[in-house]
């Protein structure tokens, strides 16, 4: 099945790609009145006719959302939801160094699959590890990092185009 868009696959991959910089990953500046409340919402990115909005709500277990829009209509998703694993609740210090890791792993990102980030990057102590199924139309997936050897966060990623009604 042919799926017709408005716009090119392609220019929408390395839109998100260009888009992520500039969102959670590049350290947006947050919002002060998000569409959601009570979501940390980031300064949407716009370029030509493509804005992105990137959200998530949380700390130690944080849900979110990447919405892409093509002349004001939403045409591309991708909700995540995960974090640190449940005995690591608390343990502040290692959140805050897990996310700037999984910022790092999320740059590398590889334009075959541009969901989260690489299969798998390593900066000692951390490792990420991702595997995903799918394409940029209908994916699925789950990020994980290890500390050391021991599995410390992990999130399961879903999304894909947003097919509207003719």
């Amino acid at each position: 099945m042919t799926i017709q868009t408005l716009f090119d696959l392609d220019d929408l991959v390395a839109f998100i790609i260009r888009a992520r910089n500039h969102g959670y990953v590049g350290y947006a500046k947050e919002i002060k009145n998000p569409q959601r409340p009570g979501f940390k919402e980031f300064e949407h990115y716009k370029e030509g006719a493509f804005e992105y909005v990137d959200s998530y709500a949380g700390h130690f277990y944080a849900p979110g959302q990447e919405v892409v829009r093509f002349n004001g209509m939403p045409v591309w998703n991708m909700a995540y939801n995960g974090g640190m694993l449940p005995r690591f609740h608390g343990i502040s210090e290692l959140a805050r160094e897990t996310s700037e890791f999984l910022k790092q792993a999320l740059l590398k990102v590889d334009i075959n699959r541009p969901f989260r980030g690489p299969s798998s990057y390593i900066h000692l102590p951390f490792m990420y590890m991702d595997k995903s199924e799918g394409d940029i139309t209908n994916f699925k997936g789950t990020e994980k990092i290890f500390l050391t050897s021991d599995e410390v966060f992990r999130q399961d990623y879903i999304g894909g185009l947003i097919i509207h009604k003719k």
